[in-house]
Parts: structure tokens; sequence; C-alpha cells
């Protein structure tokens, strides 16, 4: 709390008796208040009331107050007289203030300042939906520009190389790519192989269901063909690993960033970028192929399967109608996609860890974010190499 104390100048300072006094005198249509004394927490009750009742006088154009005799003043004596200033004020009565030093003037300007502030209106009205849609719009449009920045960071430092150190060296840790394509790529072949068998079987069943009635069910193998090995084989398989692995990155390099291990790694002069990051794209840009190509048989069995069940068709002429509905441009067509989706899958599974913080929440709202983000982008990726491949006619 800021307290002044006004000293005599011609001598020591006098001793307060802690009694604030008011005098009070009238000419004409003056009123003229000159306070005295201790103007503090403690003391100021004791004109509380008699402050009041001059509050309630009237019928005077100006409020002269003298405050050069106050010894001691804090923010309740400064509160009281600006009250009394605030009453006369509304009353439209001119005010007069003479005696204060310059303390007291900072002190009376705060306290009037405080007091006049408007209050707020309890909580702001939200704004109508279409501004909030806008609002939201714009938010998304800077997280993905700030989303992109990273990105681009990350793959400009791994393809800069495997620095294990900063600065310093470029060893390559093989034993870390071999361990993470063994996690990444030979632990998914189960589910791979089960989602692939399953999506070509039923892709297979549906299409031969509607070619009967054209008595085309020969063309079941065409449909099956073009569409597994140019885009469901490589698409399933990129959104399976997306699922799988891409989480599995999110939460490890998350949770070492909450225990600040990332932080240790540069401390002791380690890239977390080459050590974290550097193996596990590498492993993703191996294993997305080679699971892509066994998700491509798994399909084309599922499919033979089916073909054979519904539409009597042996595996035998399936095999030899599959080679005259497709050629390698179609099988390339699949396998080309899957290094860029594995470089996609494994960026933003690195960016989205590297931004968790320090709690789980954050944790389970960036591996949600990560797999969610990872499959859009997927997607969308594949949209645009199937309007390429139909500019160049491939």
């Amino acid at each position: 709390m800021l307290t002044i104390r006004k000293r005599d100048a011609s001598g020591p300072a006098k001793e307060p008796d802690h009694q604030p006094r008011i005098a009070i005198g009238e000419e004409g249509d003056v009123l003229g208040c000159a306070f005295s004394g201790t103007w503090t927490t403690r003391t100021v009750a004791l004109v509380d009331a008699e402050m009041r009742k001059i509050e309630k006088r009237g019928g005077f154009k100006t409020l002269a107050l003298d405050l050069s005799q106050i010894e001691k003043m804090d923010t309740a004596g400064a509160w009281l007289i600006d009250r009394l200033v605030s009453s006369f004020e509304k009353k439209g009565v001119e005010i007069t203030m003479q005696g204060q030093s310059e303390i007291a003037s900072i002190l009376l300007g705060a306290v009037g300042d405080a007091v006049r502030r408007e209050p707020e209106s309890g909580p702001a009205k939200p704004p109508n939906f279409m501004i909030r849609g806008l609002e939201a719009v714009g938010r998304r449009v800077y997280e993905m520009r700030d989303d992109f920045l990273a990105a681009m960071n990350i793959l400009g430092a791994t393809i800069r190389g495997s620095q294990m150190k900063l600065g310093r060296g470029h060893a390559v840790n093989m034993a870390a790519i071999f361990n993470q394509i063994d996690r990444m790529g030979v632990g998914a072949i189960p589910v791979v192989v089960l989602m692939s068998a399953i999506v070509g079987a039923i892709v297979a069943q549906q299409g031969a269901y509607q070619l009967s009635y054209f008595g085309a069910d020969i063309f079941v193998v065409d449909l099956v063909g073009v569409l597994i090995l140019r885009e469901l084989g490589v698409l399933m398989t990129a959104i399976m690993i997306a699922g799988r692995s891409g989480s599995a990155i999110t939460a490890e390099i998350g949770s070492m960033k909450m225990r600040e291990e990332v932080d240790a790694l540069k401390v002791i002069g380690l890239n977390p970028i080459g050590v974290l990051v550097f193996p596990r794209l590498v492993a993703l840009v191996v294993a997305l192929p080679c699971l892509t190509i066994i998700a491509n048989f798994a399909a084309l069995g599922g499919g033979i399967l089916a073909a054979w069940l519904y539409s009597d068709i042996a595996p035998a002429a399936f095999i030899d109608r599959l080679r005259v509905a497709i050629d390698l441009s179609t099988i390339f067509a699949g396998l080309i996609k899957a290094p860029f989706m594995a470089m996609i899958i494994g960026i933003i599974a690195s960016v989205e860890g590297m931004k968790v913080g320090g709690s789980a929440e954050s944790l389970g709202q960036h591996v949600t974010a990560s797999v969610v983000k990872s499959i859009f982008v997927v997607i969308i990726l594949d949209g645009l190499f199937a309007m390429f491949y139909a500019a160049i006619e491939f």
C-alpha cells in the first residue's frame, strides 16, 4: 500500500496524532474543506460519516479542497477524498484542489482511474456463426502453415543427413534402421495381409454381383486387378501404416519430449532428428513399398477366392485374364506412390511428436492429430497422383 508523509520543511517531522480532521468553511457559492491529520486505513473510519454528510450538501457551485495539512495518506484516504470529489462532480460542481504534494497527486489520480474504470458488463456476447466460422478457418490456415514449416524443417534436417551429432559426423545407425524396419514392416505383415485379402474379396464379390446382370462376370478380373494394383493396395496399406506406425512414432517421440529426453540429446551433443526421426523415416520408405507388394498379392488372392465362389471363375482362368487386364504400368502406378506416402506419414508423425507438451492429454491429442492428418494427406496425395496419371495418360 502506497503511503505518503508530509514533513515540515523548517524542522523535524511532526509526530502525527492519528486523528484525521475536516475544517469546513462557506463563502457564497463556495464550499471549502481543509483536511489535516493522518488519512490511512486505520483512521479514515473516524471521518467517514462526516464525509458522507458533506457529500449530501448542495447549493454550491465550487468545492475547494485544501490538502496541505495532511501528514500521512494511503489509498484508503485517497479513496475517501476521491469519493467526495466524484459525488460533487455528478452534481456539476466545479472542483478545485490545492496543497497536495506530487506523490499525493499521483496517488489520487491512480485511485480515481481505478474507481472510474468502466465495469465489465458480464461475459462478452459471442460473435455470430459466420464470424466464428471465418475465425476457425483462419486459425486452421495458420496451423497448416506452421505444420508445413515444421515438416520442411524435419525433411531438410533428414535429407541433410543422418547426422547423429550436431554439426559433426554423419554416422548412419544401421542397427536402428533395421530395428525400425522389423517393427514397422515385418510386424505389420499379418494385419496388412488380413485386411487386404478381405478388401480384395469384397471388391470381387460386389463386382461379380453387379456384372452378373450383364453376363460379364469375367470382367471382375479387370476390376479387381486394376483397382487393387493402381489404387486400393497402396492406399489401404498407407492408411493401416498411418494408424499403426504413425501413431507409434508420435507416441514414442512425444513421450520422450514429455520426459525432456529430446532436450537431453541436445545437451550431450546429439541431433534429435538424426537419432529419432531419420531411422524411422528410412524404415518407412523401405517398408511401405514392400508391404504394398504383399498387400497386392493378398488382395488378389482374396479376389481369386471370391471370384471362384461367386462367379465360378477358376483360379487358372483368373490368372490368365489378369495377364491381359494389367501390365507393368498398372503395377508401377501404385508402387510409385508408396515412398511419397511413407515420407508424409513419417514427417507428420514426427512433427506431431515434437509438438507434444508436458501432459498426457497433450500426448493423446497429438497422437490423434497425427493419425487423422496422415490419413487425410495420404488420400489427398492419392487423388493428386490419379489426376497426374490421367494428364500424362499413364
